[in-house]
Parts: C-alpha cells; structure tokens; sequence
C-alpha cells in the first residue's frame, strides 16, 4: 500500500505542476524556470549523500558501475535496433545531415556535471561523516519538487498537433519495446540480479535524476545506485549514438536518447538530425519522461 501511495505522490506532483503552470504568478514562474536547469544537480548531490552509506556496505562497488554500464549498452542498443526495424518495416530510408565537434564538447561536459556533482555530495558525505554529523537530506522531498518543475516544464512545452503522427509514436514504441529487450540480453551477463529488476531498470529511459530515488525507496539503496548510473550512462551512450551515426539514422538515435530527447540531447538532435526530427524528439521526450516514473514504480512495487 506504501508504495502505491509514494506513486501516487509523484503523479501528483508532476500534474500539479502541469496544472498550475499557467495560473502561478509570473515571478514565481520564472523562478522555477531558473531553478530547474540546476535542480538536477542539486538532486543528484543529495543522491551521492545517501548511496555513500550504501557503498561502504557493498564488498566490491565496481560491480554497480559494470553492471550500470552493461543495462545502459543493451537497452540503448535494443531501442536504437527496434526503432530502425520498425521505420525500415514502413519503407524509410536513412537520412543524412552533419555535426561540429564544438556541440559535441559542449554535451560532454554538460554531462560531466553531473559526475561532478555526484562526486561532490558522496565528498561531502565523507566529510561530515568523519565529524559524526548526519545532515539529513530527503531526497524522497526534493524529488516531489523536481517532478512538479518538470510539470511546469511539460506545460510550456511546444507540442504542436500536427506533430502527433501515427508514425512519431514509433518512436518511444521502440525505446519502450527495445529497452525491454535490452533487459533480456544483460539477464544472460547479469545473473545475480533478477530479470524483474532488471526490466524495472531498464525503464527509466535515462531519466536518472528520478530513477534513482525511486528505486532506492521502493526496492534497496543498491539497486537504486546501479538505477542511477544505468540511466547517466544511457545519456551518454545517446550522445553518442546521436553523433556518430544519428545523422543517417535519426529516428532510432532519438529512440535511443529516451526521455532525455526533450531537453539533454535536443540540442544534438537539431544540429545532427536537422529541424524536421525535432518533433519526434519532442513527442519521444514527452511520452517516455511521463511514462519512466509510472514504469518504475509500478514495476519496483510489484
């Protein structure tokens, strides 16, 4: 029953936002939106705080990092494929576009941030832990306020009707579909965890700032560090996948970036895949960040 209700928090809290994002003042409006570029990491600051106990009680930490990394490849890889048979069952042939190596640095070391502040609050973590001091952060409550912001963000969103073709739904379909197949694969390398936790993680489409807490609350601190690092190495992999061969395959590049397609790597998907891909991005981003934390839940409490 907890965990419905912790479910139910969430899509409360992301609604809301959706709801009222018109109807706050417009100070406290575009105070939000100054906040949620930098909540992420904020987030994960507080992540590390709580996992660097974890860690200390894990014999071998490296075993999170490979079994991350080993989730994040195969379901990137299964939803890059399942995309690319599902477009080229309907007859599309591969595009072509170009990249510069600035855009490319630029997402690097957007991505590095993140690492840096993870490394900076399990830092944190291990100073004030030498003083005895405990400083109690609830990452539970920070990520409630992080899913209305994201509400707030989905509202403002510039989803057009004409973008929602029949066929753009082919695209979340295969990171979805994909993922899960991915999922299967790392069970067969993956022994010691279970298949159902496995396809619990394999759906939280990058989404990490989320999947992390969640996982943690519903399930165990260990298997919400290895939800943490898969999706931070699913963003990764996306940026690559996007600029090394996104610009002959965009559709399944964007399948492959998940949630992160309507904010992290839109940038990449404009200059790699050109403007006419943006609406997939878009619609991709929208459905998969609305559906991860419903999947995961759902999927963490059965």
């Amino acid at each position: 029953m907890q965990s419905f209700w912790l479910i139910f928090q969430l899509l409360a809290c992301l609604g809301l936002g959706f709801l009222f994002a018109k109807r706050l003042p417009s100070w406290l409006e575009k105070l939000a939106f100054k906040i949620l570029p930098y909540f992420t990491y904020v987030l994960l600051f507080a992540i590390a705080i709580e996992f660097s106990e974890t860690i200390h009680t894990i014999t071998a930490p490296w075993q999170i990092l490979s079994s991350a990394m080993l989730i994040a490849l195969s379901t990137s890889v299964g939803a890059f494929i399942c995309c690319y048979i599902l477009f080229k069952s309907l007859g599309y042939q591969p595009s072509h576009g170009k990249v510069s190596m600035q855009l490319v640095t630029s997402s690097l070391i957007n991505i590095s941030y993140a690492f840096i502040a993870l490394g900076a609050g399990y830092a944190f973590a291990e100073i004030v832990a030498y003083f005895h001091i405990n400083p109690h952060i609830s990452t539970w409550n920070l990520l409630l306020v992080f899913m209305f912001l994201i509400g707030l963000d989905l509202a403002y969103s510039p989803l057009d009707r004409s973008w929602l073709n029949w066929k753009i739904f082919l695209v979340p379909l295969g990171c979805i579909v994909g993922s899960l197949i991915g999922a299967f694969i790392a069970a067969y390398f993956l022994p010691n965890i279970n298949l159902k936790d496995l396809i619990m993680l394999s759906q939280g489409y990058g989404f990490y700032s989320m999947t992390g807490i969640v996982v943690s609350e519903l399930k165990n601190a260990h298997l919400g560090s290895i939800a943490l690092m898969n999706d931070l190495f699913r963003e990764i992999f996306a940026i690559v996948f996007m600029y090394i061969i996104g610009w002959r395959y965009p559709r399944s590049a964007i399948s492959s970036a998940g949630a992160t397609a309507m904010d992290v790597t839109l940038p990449m998907v404009k200059q790699a895949c050109g403007n006419d891909f943006i609406p997939h991005a878009m619609v991709s981003g929208f459905i998969l960040s609305v559906l991860a934390p419903i999947f995961v839940s759902i999927l963490a409490a059965i």
